[in-house]
């Protein structure tokens, strides 16, 4: 036990020393709440006069003191503690970009729909709604506009349009092909009903 200790004692003394500084950067960006010096000296190992000091050169670093670029973060103390924050003046910016990357959630109706389609398709709106047994006209263009499914053919002799899935909702669901998709038959009373072995994707996915 002794030489293992030892061992890794010239080890950790043998690994090339990180400045502080980098060391500190490090932990605050993953930081969710507020560090204090403290907590930031036992997790590098340093005294906190040293953290301190460091510290206030990443303060000044990143505030653009003596000719350094001003970030568009601060490190800023806040309830004894310090961490990253978006400068004031540049709330707005985030606050559109968050709202933009926020995806809307989809009713229970829209979802119903999309599994519909995604285990049906080619699959026309009156399809749909003979499944779901309700009007889907308004539902079907919310997720068209939405990108998730998408006009495929218009049946020759109905004139009916058929919706398939598109690229977006299996890139939404981490997936390379509809072949991904979970088998479906465990969730219906009789793994059939509204899901016909025969009808909708290959391979009888149901």
């Amino acid at each position: 036990m002794a030489d293992a200790r030892a061992i890794e004692q010239a080890m950790h003394h043998a690994a090339p020393a990180l400045p502080i500084d980098r060391q500190l950067e490090a932990i605050l960006m993953i930081a969710d709440e507020p560090q204090s010096l403290v907590a930031l000296g036992a997790a590098i190992g340093a005294p906190v006069p040293a953290v301190r000091q460091a510290i206030e050169r990443l303060v000044a670093d990143f505030d653009g003191v003596d000719g350094t670029i001003r970030r568009g973060f601060e490190l800023r103390e806040v309830g004894g503690g310090w961490r990253f924050y978006v400068r004031q003046e540049l709330d707005e910016v985030v606050e559109q970009f968050v709202e933009a990357e926020r995806p809307a959630r989809l009713s229970q109706a829209a979802l119903e729909t999309l599994a519909v389609v995604a285990y049906k398709q080619p699959i026309t709106r009156s399809q749909i709604a003979s499944i779901r047994a309700v009007n889907v006209d308004g539902v079907v263009r919310t997720l068209v506009a939405r990108g998730l499914i998408e006009e495929s053919f218009t049946d020759a002799e109905t004139g009916a349009i058929n919706y398939v899935t598109s690229d977006l909702l299996l890139q939404q669901l981490g997936i390379n092909s509809l072949d991904e998709l979970p088998l479906i038959s465990p969730l219906l009373d009789d793994g059939a009903d509204g899901f016909g072995q025969n009808e909708g994707i290959p391979d009888g996915r149901v």
